[in-house]
C-alpha cells in the first residue's frame, strides 16, 4: 500500500504542468483538485522537495489551502522566497515547519513574521528548524506597538536555529516561550547561555555544538546545574576548527561536569561531549557509575571511549573509536556534523581493511555521509576508500542491487566533483573496478565511462591505467548505440587505447591492460563508422597489422585484432583502406590454418566475407578474391558448433548484404553459419532482432531459391526451424498467461 501511495504521489509530480494552470505571478494553480486526505497533503510537498521540483512556480498548488491542508510542512534546500512562503505556507494552520538551508534570500524574519501573521499558526506551530538561514530579526516591525519575535509563536516546543547568525538577544526572547522543550544553538554566535533560567523548568534537550561562549566554567557550570528538566545535552566541540585555548574553558566545564555531583543535570540521560579534550578515563567511569539511568554517552574523538565500564552496559550507547559498535553509532548520529563524521569515518577504514564478511549496514552508513555532505573533499576522500573496502573482493555480490547501485551514482558523483584529487580519482576507479558491479548493476554507464576516459588523459600509473582500461573495456559493451556514438565523437580514446596497445605490443607482452584495451577498441568500432574512421586515421590499422603478426601464437589477442577489423570491413567506404594484400594474405592463412582456433578462424572469415562482397569494390588481384571465396566456403565446413558463447551482436543489419541470393557461397555460408551460431545459443534475444532487421525473410527467400547452396540452405532451414519453434513457444506461453488473467 506504501509503495502505491509513494507511486501516485510520483505520477501526481511528474504530471504538475498538466495537471496545473498559471496565475498572473507564474505560479502554478491545481485546475482541479479534490479534497486531499490531510497526510497525503504533507507528503505530495515532501515529495515535491524530494524530486528538487519545490520553487516559487511549484509551490503556488498549496494556496488552495481548503484541499490542500498542509500541518508538517517541509521546503528543505527548496528555492523558495519570502513573497512564496508567505502566499503559499503561512495561511495554513502549521503544527511543523522545515526551512533549513533554504538558498536565496528567505530569512527567519521572513518565517516568524509570515507564521506570526496568522493568528491560527501563533498557537499551532509547535516544531520549527531554519538551520542554515539568516535569521535577521532586526529587520522585523513593530507589530501593533509590539515587535514579532520567536515568543510570537507560543506553542514552539522545538527549535532548531544550528548554523544560524542567532544572537544573545534573540536568545532572550526565545527563552520566553512557555512551552519549549528542545533547543538546537550550534554553531551560531550565541556566546552567553544566562537566558536559558528563563526556560529551566520546560527545556528538555538542549544542544550547543561548537558554541564560543564568553563565560567562565563556573558560571556555565551553574546556569547548567539549574536546567533541573534536562535530559540530553550536547556540549559537543569541533575538534578540527578549535585550536586549545578556544576549548579550554568548555573542556574545563566538561571535566566538572563529570566529576560533579549527580545533583547537577539530575535528568540527565543522554550527554554528548564529543570532541572535547582533557577527558580523562576515570572521569567518564565516575559519571557513568553514577547515572544509573544513562542511554547514551558521545566521546568520539575524546580518547576516553575504551573505558572498561562502557562495555558493561548493555543499555548505553556509546560513540567512540574503541570498537566498531561504537564507530557505527557514530556514523548513525554525526551523519551532519562533517567534523565528527570525518572522524567515524577514518575509524571505519581502519576497521575495515581486511573485512572478509559483507556489511550492507556498514554501506549504507557510509553512503548516508556521503549524499549528506557532497560538496565534503574530506568526507569523500575517506568515505571512498571504504566503499572500496566493503565492496571489494566480490562483498558487493551478496549486498542489495539497489544498494551498489545508490553507492556507484555517489562514486560517480564524486568523480564529477573532484577531478583533479588524484586519491579520490583512485579510489572511486578502484571500488568500480568489479565485474559483478560494471555487469550486474544499474547505473549511468555511459556517464561512469566518459569519467574514466576523462581520467585517462592525465594520468598514466600503470596500475590505475589497467584497471581505468578494463572499466571502459566492460563498459563500452554496455552502451546503447546511441551512447557509445556520443562518445567516439571525441577521437581522445581511440588514440588513448591505440597507445596502450603500442606501448605494450613494443616489449611484445600480453596482460590484461591489453586484452581491455583491444576489447575496448572492438566494442567502441562496432557498428560506429566515425569510430573505425577515427581508428584509421590514428593508424590503428598499421599498428593492428603488426599486432597480428607478432602475436600469432596468442589466439585470445588474435581474435580481438580481426574482430575490429571485422568491423572496419563492414563499412563500405572504409573497405577500401583493408586492400593490403599482404595483410589479406595473412588473415587468409589465419583462415586456412586447422591448427588455429576457431574463434580466431570465425572473425578471419568474417573479415574476408565482408571484403569479397562487393566486386565493384574489391582493388586487388581478382585470383586473390577467387581464393577467399573458395577458402571460405571449405573452411566454414570444417568448424564445429562451440560450447560457450564466442560473440554478441547488436544487430543483424551487416548481414544483409551477405544474404542476397547473388552473392557466392563462402560469403552466405558465413553470414548463415554466424547467425546459426548465435540463434543456437540464445534464441529468445536473437529471434525478435532477426524479424526487426529483416534477417528472417532474406533466409526464406536464400532457402528457396534454386541457385542456393545445399549447404547453405541446411543452415538457413535449421536457422528458420529454432525461429519458428521459438516463436510457437513464446505463443502458447502469451495464450496461457492471458487464460490465467481472464
Amino acid at each position: 500500500m506504501d509503495a502505491l501511495y509513494g507511486l501516485c504521489l510520483a505520477q501526481v509530480c511528474r504530471s504538475l504542468d498538466a495537471l496545473c494552470s498559471r496565475r498572473s505571478d507564474g505560479s502554478m494553480c491545481l485546475s482541479w483538485a479534490p479534497i486531499f486526505p490531510q497526510e497525503m497533503a504533507d507528503q505530495l510537498l515532501l515529495k515535491m522537495a524530494a524530486k528538487g521540483i519545490l520553487n516559487d512556480t511549484t509551490v503556488g498548488i498549496f494556496q488552495n489551502c481548503k484541499a490542500l491542508r498542509l500541518r508538517r510542512a517541509s521546503i528543505r534546500c527548496c528555492p523558495v522566497s519570502a513573497e512564496a512562503f508567505r502566499l503559499a505556507l503561512c495561511p495554513h494552520r502549521l503544527q511543523e515547519l522545515d526551512a533549513s538551508w533554504v538558498p536565496g534570500g528567505l530569512t527567519g524574519a521572513n518565517i516568524i513574521s509570515g507564521l506570526a501573521s496568522n493568528p491560527e499558526c501563533r498557537s499551532s506551530v509547535q516544531r520549527l528548524s531554519l538551520t542554515g538561514l539568516r535569521v535577521d530579526l532586526e529587520s522585523l516591525v513593530e507589530d501593533g506597538g509590539t515587535r514579532v519575535g520567536f515568543s510570537s509563536l507560543q506553542g514552539l516546543r522545538t527549535l532548531n536555529l544550528a548554523n544560524t547568525d542567532l544572537t544573545d538577544a534573540v536568545l532572550e526572547d526565545i527563552c520566553t516561550l512557555p512551552r519549549l522543550e528542545s533547543l538546537d544553538i550550534s554553531c551560531s554566535a550565541v556566546s552567553q547561555l544566562t537566558a536559558l533560567l528563563d526556560c529551566k523548568n520546560t527545556l528538555r534537550s538542549l544542544i550547543t555544538h561548537r558554541l564560543r561562549l564568553d563565560m567562565t566554567p563556573a558560571r556555565l557550570l551553574f546556569v547548567l546545574s539549574q536546567l533541573h528538566a534536562v535530559r540530553h545535552l550536547d556540549f559537543s566541540e569541533d575538534h578540527f576548527a578549535v585550536d586549545d585555548s578556544d576549548g579550554r574553558d568548555g573542556d574545563e566545564t566538561v571535566r566538572q561536569l563529570l566529576e560533579g555531583s549527580p545533583h547537577i543535570l539530575p535528568s540527565l540521560v543522554s550527554l554528548d561531549i564529543s570532541g572535547r579534550k582533557r577527558i580523562t578515563e576515570a572521569a567518564v567511569g565516575a559519571f557513568v557509575e553514577a547515572r544509573g539511568g544513562l542511554v547514551f554517552l558521545g566521546l568520539l574523538a575524546t580518547g576516553a571511549s575504551s573505558c572498561d565500564i562502557l562495555s558493561s552496559k548493555k543499555n548505553l550507547k556509546v560513540t567512540g573509536e574503541a570498537n566498531e559498535k561504537q564507530v557505527c553509532e557514530a556514523l548513525r548520529r554525526y551523519r551532519d556534523r562533517e567534523c565528527f563524521l570525518r572522524e567515524a569515518l577514518v575509524q571505519l577504514y581502519n576497521l575495515t581493511t581486511d573485512i572478509d564478511k559483507p556489511r550492507p549496514d556498514m554501506l549504507e552508513l557510509v553512503l548516508s555521509g556521503m549524499q549528506s555532505h557532497p560538496t565534503s573533499l574530506h568526507v569523500h576522500l575517506v568515505a571512498t576508500a571504504c566503499v572500496f573496502n566493503l565492496t571489494a573482493q566480490d562483498l558487493a555480490v551478496a549486498m542489495p542491487v539497489s544498494l551498489i547501485s545508490s553507492t556507484v551514482t555517489q562514486l560517480l558523483y564524486a568523480m564529477k566533483t573532484y577531478p583533479n584529487h588524484q586519491q579520490v580519482q583512485k579510489n572511486c576507479l578502484m571500488a568500480l573496478c568489479s565485474d559483478y558491479t560494471l555487469q550486474d548493476v544499474p547505473f549511468d554507464k555511459y556517464l561512469a565511462a566518459t569519467l574514466v576516459i576523462n581520467w585517462l588523459r592525465s594520468h598514466e600509473d600503470p596500475t590505475l591505467q589497467r584497471m581505468a582500461v578494463a572499466v571502459i573495456s566492460i563498459l563500452v559493451a554496455k552502451l546503447s548505440t546511441e551512447e557509445t556514438a556520443q562518445l567516439v565523437k571525441d577521437i581522445f580514446i581511440i588514440k588513448q587505447l591505440l597507445a596502450i596497445v603500442q606501448q605494450k605490443a613494443m616489449v611484445g607482452v600480453v596482460d590484461s591492460t591489453l586484452k581491455f584495451a583491444l576489447s575496448a577498441l572492438w566494442n567502441l568500432t562496432d557498428e560506429m563508422p566515425t569510430a573505425a574512421r577515427n581508428f584509421i586515421e590514428c593508424q590503428g590499422l598499421e599498428l593492428y597489422e603488426e599486432v597480428l603478426e607478432s602475436y600469432y601464437t596468442e589466439p585470445s589477442i588474435q581474435q580481438k585484432v580481426l574482430g575490429l577489423l571485422n568491423n572496419i570491413a563492414e563499412v563500405e567506404v572504409l573497405q577500401v583502406d583493408l586492400m593490403e594484400e599482404d595483410l589479406l594474405e595473412h588473415i587468409l592463412s589465419l583462415l586456412q590454418d586447422n591448427q588455429v582456433e576457431q574463434r580466431v578462424r570465425y572473425f578471419a572469415g568474417g573479415t574476408l566475407a565482408q571484403l569479397v562482397s562487393r566486386p565493384e569494390a574489391w582493388t586487388l588481384d581478382d585470383e586473390l578474391r577467387s581464393t577467399i571465396l573458395k577458402q571460405l566456403h571449405a573452411s566454414i565446413m570444417t568448424w564445429t558448433q562451440p560450447e560457450k558463447e564466442m560473440v554478441s551482436y547488436r544487430s543483424f543489419c551487416p548481414f544483409c548484404p551477405l544474404l542476397q541470393t547473388w552473392q557466392s557461397s563462402g560469403v552466405q555460408l558465413w553470414a548463415v553459419w554466424a547467425i546459426h551460431l548465435v540463434c543456437i545459443q540464445n534464441a529468445s534475444h536473437y529471434s525478435s532482432m532477426m524479424e526487426k532487421d529483416g534477417v528472417t525473410e532474406l533466409l526464406r527467400v536464400l532457402a528457396a531459391h534454386p541457385d542456393t547452396h545445399s549447404d547453405v540452405k541446411g543452415l538457413s532451414d535449421s536457422i528458420l526451424r529454432v525461429v519458428e519453434k521459438h516463436q510457437s513457444h513464446s505463443g502458447s506461453v502469451n495464450k496461457q498467461m492471458e487464460s490465467q488473467s481472464s
